[in-house]
């Protein structure tokens, strides 16, 4: 069974995302591949069991609001489609309004998707206090990435999974 949302197609019984081919992400705009990795949040956190609202507009600095049966979540879902030559993905930890970081009066967690490695981290806002772009290691050659421990780390908006 298939499910249209936006210009992304979920294959529910797979879970399998055309939006991880990289190359499909190259040919949409910033706007809409933001729109995309929105798509993809609302699909794995739903998934999840977590419920999931989507705030009118697009004023709010949080993308989406994430309710774990303990707590709302303001959530900032960023992306990255393609990594530089030794596998580091850059997602910038701010906002197009003076391009400051993100604090807390703003947002609660940001989540960040690698679209080639389907995967996610749940990244505490207090990261990006003194930073304004972090670089994800998801295969670091050497040791591990400092930030791989927020990998998949969803018990960080309450308690599910």
């Amino acid at each position: 069974m298939s499910v249209l949302i936006g210009d992304l197609m979920v294959m529910t019984e797979t879970q399998q995302w055309r939006a991880r081919d990289a190359a499909w992400w190259l040919g949409l705009t910033y706007k809409r591949r933001g729109e995309m990795a929105e798509a993809a949040f609302l699909h794995k956190a739903s998934m999840l069991g977590f419920g999931v609202s989507k705030p009118w507009g697009d004023s709010d600095p949080y993308d989406l609001i994430v309710d774990s049966g303990s707590g709302l979540w303001r959530v900032q879902v960023k992306s990255a489609y393609r990594g530089d030559k030794y596998g580091g993905y850059m997602i910038s930890a701010h906002g197009s309004r003076g391009k400051k970081g993100y604090t807390l009066k703003e947002i609660d967690v940001l989540v960040a998707y690698i679209v080639p490695e389907d995967l996610w981290y749940v990244l505490p806002v207090a990261l990006f206090r003194n930073i304004k772009s972090l670089k994800l290691y998801p295969k670091p050659r050497r040791g591990s990435s400092k930030y791989n421990v927020y990998r998949e780390e969803w018990r960080l908006l309450g308690k599910k999974p």
